[in-house]
């Protein structure tokens, strides 16, 4: 009996094993020509841990030796509570193993625990599950216009029609696409003859819906159907919709001189109507959009926990799947016998297999340690503005600053950063934002940009809007308080402030 099962086990392996041959043919042959390891950790420290699990388990699919170690299968796979801690200066308690890695590493199945674990404190105290910030589910923007849809008294085809209208609203609520190929579109794709009539009166029906604005072609359109649903009777009202026909080209540009001659107002009759247009939204779809983004979950790949005066920086790896190389395919490769061409390709398959697991499990491995070390590195050199969150203590920092103490390339610092987010007690922060150009003021002080940045907001938010400063003005004012900037500076710090121009700023 216990040779038939063998003999059943060998059978399903080398099915398993041709299969994957077949699949894989094309990539064995890119594996010879690269050095798959550099690739591997490369590629690994860009992405974020969603798409690290996501990642790990596309390689368990493609890979017949990996395989994922579950919590009930050998008792001792369980990771440790604690498995090291930071304090005051960031530093890295556990100790390191940094002894070359040998098949027996990976195949011990009595004591096994993975490598790539013991390199970081994995999980908080109170938490052993992967630590994620879940925001309320919400119907998304299609979803509710959908719903009210429904509530309409409309025939079959109108129905259709509808739902084929709401699918090529974008996020923002808009209507991007022209009548003419829409006609088109639905007779190839739904077998549903209409014209270009019939579809603009179902347009209509979905521009009544909420939010106002919805399913408008243009801007002009968006605002001018909010401005259907306020008061009629009300001369702001009139006088913004007057605006919005027949001066949408000044309005845009803010060329109010040219209204206030074309449409012969005053002042404050101008003001008045533009209070009212400024109040619209013109991107109505945008909130509901954002309520649908909020039902995805955030996750960070750090947690920084900050108790009696000392720092705890955990890696986020609660459900990266552990892994190990296949005892069945080790057994198999270790008791076959390549007495033929084809049991002899099929070793040759395995052996090759079980260099990319090992691969595959130290670029993990390097991936924790390379992301650990980098934030650790950033903690330390930010110290005094993790214990608080104060912003004013938010040190100068460039990817060199970080590259220096590492010990790594920049770039390597640059792909750890990027789309990266930690957790701390006062938020979730991109990796990004900590990150700053250094300045001088005269006395020869080294600031961050951030705070010329803060600087700056004040200035344009303390200015006269019916005389906004240009960036000639804005320059001076901060060269007078003692911050050295050339015009062009301030003209890139504006920009990244998301602040447009004087001219645009102009209010009456």
């Amino acid at each position: 009996m216990d040779n038939e099962v063998n003999i059943f086990l060998k059978v399903g392996i080398f099915e398993k094993i041709f299969s994957s041959m077949l699949r894989q043919q094309l990539q064995q042959k890119l594996l010879q020509k690269l050095s798959p390891q550099q690739i591997q950790t490369i590629k690994l420290l860009e992405i974020p841990v969603m798409e690290l699990e996501q990642r790990i388990k596309k390689e368990l699919e493609e890979n017949p030796l990996l395989e994922e170690v579950s919590s009930d299968t050998v008792a001792g796979d369980a990771l440790p509570e604690e498995t090291g801690e930071t304090e005051e200066t960031g530093q890295d308690k556990t100790k390191e193993n940094t002894e070359e890695f040998s098949l027996e590493d990976y195949l011990n199945e009595d004591e096994y625990i993975p490598a790539y674990k013991t390199f970081s404190h994995n999980y908080s105290p109170d938490d052993s599950r992967q630590r994620m910030i879940p925001y309320a589910g919400a119907a998304s923007f299609s979803e509710y216009l959908q719903q009210q849809i429904g509530l309409k008294e409309l025939s079959e085809k109108e129905r259709q029609l509808a739902s084929f209208i709401i699918g090529n609203l974008d996020d923002d609520g808009y209507l991007r696409r022209d009548l003419d190929s829409m006609v088109d579109d639905i007779a190839f794709l739904q077998n549903i003859h209409t014209t270009k009539e019939e579809l603009e009166k179902v347009l209509h029906m979905i521009q009544e819906l909420e939010p106002a604005g919805v399913g408008a072609r243009n801007l002009q359109e968006c605002l001018l159907l909010q401005l259907a649903t306020k008061d009629q009777h009300l001369p702001e009202v009139q006088m913004a919709q007057r605006i919005l026909k027949e001066c949408f080209d000044e309005f845009t540009k803010k060329h109010y001189d040219k209204i206030k001659r074309q449409l012969n107002l005053d002042d404050e009759a101008l003001k008045k109507a533009l209070e009212v247009i400024l109040k619209l939204n013109p991107r109505p779809g945008s909130s509901y959009a954002e309520a649908g983004n909020e039902a995805e979950t955030v996750i960070p790949d750090f947690i920084l926990e900050y108790k009696d005066d000392q720092f705890i920086l955990s890696l986020n790896s609660g459900n990266v799947p552990e892994l190990r190389i296949s005892k069945a395919y080790n057994d198999l490769l270790s008791s076959a016998q390549a007495s033929s061409k084809e049991q002899k390709e099929v070793m040759a398959f395995i052996k090759q297999k079980l260099e990319s697991a090992k691969w595959f499990i130290d670029a993990i491995k390097q991936r924790q340690q390379t992301l650990m070390a980098t934030m650790q590195a950033i903690l330390e050199y930010q110290k005094e503005y993790f214990k608080e969150g104060d912003e004013t203590k938010l040190k100068p920092m460039i990817l060199k600053t970080i590259a220096d103490k590492v010990g790594l390339d920049i770039s390597t610092i640059s792909r750890v950063v990027n789309s990266k987010y930690i957790q701390t007690h006062f938020g979730i922060f991109p990796l990004k934002y900590f990150f700053s150009e250094a300045m001088q003021t005269e006395s020869g002080e080294e600031i961050s940009s951030r705070e010329i940045k803060k600087i700056l907001q004040e200035c344009i938010d303390a200015e006269d809007k019916r005389k906004p400063l240009p960036d000639e003005e804005l320059t001076r004012i901060l060269n007078e308080k003692g911050y050295k900037v050339a015009r062009r500076t301030v003209a890139k710090y504006r920009e990244q402030l998301g602040i447009p121009v004087a001219r645009l700023r102009k209010e009456i």
